[in-house]
């Protein structure tokens, strides 16, 4: 059974914010693309949600995507 995907509201900022600082350095087409490609990713959560590095939840009934990161990110300075 598949389980429903959700962003949470950080999740949602998280992606507005890298597709503007993609689209600012790269343009809208490329920012659009690779941002199709992270919410593909995290669809796929659906099926198999024991994948990946876990900045995501998996309830019962649903995955819940809490944050978006790259690798260069430091959580450290998050808190």
């Amino acid at each position: 059974m598949a389980l429903k995907v959700v962003f949470r509201p950080e999740a949602e900022a998280d992606l507005v914010g890298l597709y503007e600082y993609i689209a600012e350095r790269a343009g809208y087409r490329i920012a659009g693309g690779y941002i199709d490609r992270i919410e593909k990713a995290c669809m796929a959560l659906a099926t198999f949600p024991k994948r990946g590095t876990s900045r995501f939840r998996v309830l019962k009934t649903e995955v819940e995507i809490v944050t978006i990161a790259y690798a260069g990110r430091h959580f450290e300075d998050d808190v």
